[in-house]
């Protein structure tokens, strides 16, 4: 099961390789970005948790730079006039989230990259293990995949996963499907970052722009 699933990537691999290390090293360039930037880029990964990738693409790109100053109304404001659905909710935690901008420029500069997950996930209010896994990738680590419906749906209906689970919010529960990634990025010898890429092409047919 493993070895054929191994071939499905790398058929994915021989057609969208070239334009998939282009995203990453896309990706990668994040990480040059000032306190601002960073902040702005994790907005997108608390408003994504739930919502289509493409559709909330279109709505962070329209706020931009409102994310660093709208109090919470305002932005709530705005996120619901450009259809988000969620738009009470997460305007609260990127607000509570930008005070302590500083802090992510910080830990990412010094943290080892498990422990910056780790406290991305018990500190910003909005990002779970995906959405903090989500954040780094775009922030150019190579080491996380983003287990999102994309990805756990290939993997259920190519069975290295039994069942798609409710909920990936259990720690125990994530950490048991990434490990089977991890598995398979090993024998290909392959970053989680390129397989993930591959994985959501394999279910969507596109290359993950965000």
């Amino acid at each position: 099961m493993m070895n054929e699933f191994a071939e499905l990537i790398l058929d994915a691999k021989s057609q969208k390789e070239r334009d998939v290390l282009a995203k990453l090293k896309e990706f990668g360039k994040n990480r040059e970005l000032d306190s601002d930037g960073k902040f702005i880029e994790l907005c997108f990964c608390i408003l994504v948790a739930n919502s289509n990738l493409e559709k909330t693409k279109a709505v962070w790109e329209k706020i931009g730079e409102g994310f660093l100053y709208l109090d919470r109304g305002k932005l709530s404001r705005k996120l619901k006039s450009h259809g988000y659905r969620f738009y009470n909710l997460r305007a609260q935690f990127i607000v509570e989230a930008r005070d302590g901008k500083d802090d992510i420029e910080k830990n990412i500069r010094t943290m080892d990259e498990q422990d910056l997950r780790n406290w991305l996930k018990e500190n910003i209010k909005g990002l779970g293990w995906k959405e903090s896994s989500h954040f780094l990738r775009n922030m150019g680590y190579r080491n996380f995949g983003i287990l999102d419906t994309h990805v756990v749906g290939v993997m259920h209906r190519h069975g290295l996963v039994d069942h798609i689970p409710n909920s990936l919010s259990s720690r125990k529960v994530y950490f048991s499907m990434e490990e089977k990634l991890m598995e398979i990025s090993k024998m290909l010898k392959m970053s989680m970052a390129e397989l993930d890429c591959y994985l959501f092409y394999l279910d969507s047919g596109k290359i993950p722009q965000k």
